[in-house]
């Protein structure tokens, strides 16, 4: 029996060292299969001094040669913040070849230079998005990405009304033909919109004023007149009715409480509440043949977290937007097919996409908007959606 044991022991000694054996072997070969740079970056996230020293001493043949890609790529990244990352890596990458390998000193100089214009850069364009800031709520968006071409034909940046319009229209009537529903994406110019696209289908002199000949009508961001579109003790809500009654759209101003438009904590308007007292029914596509299709269903989440559970209203989406806006892009058609979290929202993914502060939905962190379902009640007809936080 003893011996039994022993060999039991010993068997099990072996394996143990085996499988320990096979892990180091695989940890190498995973190793292996990193870049040079891949390696030098997961130690310096992880700050593992040693594995980092290891590595760069191994590798002083290659060394300045990936500082030198590094800096190159930087450069030609088309997001700053992409540029700064890069920069970084190569400029520590460079202080350790010369700590080690007596490396160029100039080298981290230069690299110093190129992340200081950088910075510079980001602050510049902080800047510029502060000094529009104010001007950025209930729904609007100041579009700068032509701001060098304007100010030289002496125009200021337009002072774009999403609320107006959604106020006005389905937000199906635009996008996604027409535009798509990501900011700063769709490239708008005065070429196209003279030539009746982009803004230029209605901003025609016909349907609305023409874009073409009433330029002084969009470029009011920071000039006075501009306060009726950002102000809402300024705007002007007869007009807005007037305007309605020709595009076939309905806006009762006098359901607004207080006789004013009603924004939520956040400063931006509160469209369901406009909804529930039925201020205002935006009109329908004016394109015949347009994908008009409305989902009647809906979907119940669960989320293991302590809060409510929240009942999706497909109908209340789908009368709005076409159903290719979210899907299959942005949501999998199949129930249980995506991860819906917070964390994917404040990155403007998934239900953030349109549910972000400053657009022309409530912002995914009123959380008491969707969580209105108590834990363990039944919604008769909703699909169920387990586990999601």
């Amino acid at each position: 029996m003893k011996q039994i044991r022993s060999n039991i022991f010993q068997y099990a000694g072996l394996f143990l060292s085996a499988a320990i054996a096979i892990l180091v072997l695989s940890m190498h070969l995973q190793a292996a299969e990193l870049s040079f740079r891949e390696q030098f970056i997961i130690n310096n996230r992880d700050h593992n001094v040693e594995a980092q020293t290891i590595l760069v001493r191994r590798n002083k043949g290659i060394i300045q040669g990936e500082i030198k890609k590094l800096i190159e790529d930087a450069m030609v990244e088309d997001v700053s913040e992409k540029r700064l990352f890069l920069l970084n890596v190569a400029k520590t990458m460079a202080y350790m070849d010369m700590h080690w390998h007596n490396g160029d000193e100039g080298v981290i100089k230069e690299i110093e230079t190129l992340i200081n214009k950088e910075v510079k850069k980001e602050n510049e364009r902080a800047a510029v998005q502060m000094e529009w800031k104010k001007e950025e709520v209930l729904g609007n968006f100041v579009m700068k990405e032509h701001l060098k071409q304007m100010e030289t034909a002496g125009l200021s940046p337009v002072l774009f009304p999403h609320w107006l319009h959604r106020i006005w229209f389905q937000c199906k009537v635009c996008h996604d033909e027409t535009f798509a529903m990501k900011l700063a994406a769709n490239n708008i110019s005065q070429e196209q919109i003279v030539q009746g696209k982009q803004c230029g289908i209605c901003h025609n002199g016909k349907m609305a004023f023409s874009a073409n000949e009433q330029c002084e009508k969009c470029h009011i961001a920071g000039k006075p007149e501009g306060r009726t579109l950002y102000d809402a003790g300024s705007i002007d809500y007869e007009k807005i009715k007037v305007v309605s009654s020709s595009l076939g759209s309905v806006w009762n101003s006098e359901n607004l409480p207080g006789k004013i438009i009603p924004l939520d904590k956040f400063k931006f308007i509160d469209w369901l509440e406009l909804k529930k007292r039925n201020v205002f029914i935006p009109a329908a596509p004016l394109v015949k043949n347009i994908d008009d299709v409305v989902r009647d269903n809906q979907i119940l989440f669960e989320p293991d977290a302590d809060v409510n559970n929240a009942l999706f209203d497909h109908k209340s989406h789908s009368s709005l937007i076409k159903c290719a806006t979210c899907h299959p892009a942005v949501f999998k058609e199949e129930l249980g097919g995506n991860e819906v979290k917070m964390v994917s929202m404040s990155r403007k993914e998934s239900c953030g996409l349109c549910h972000s502060h400053g657009g022309v939905s409530f912002g995914f962190s009123i959380c008491n908007r969707c969580h209105t379902q108590p834990k363990g009640e039944a919604v008769k007809g909703a699909l169920i959606r387990k586990k999601n936080n």
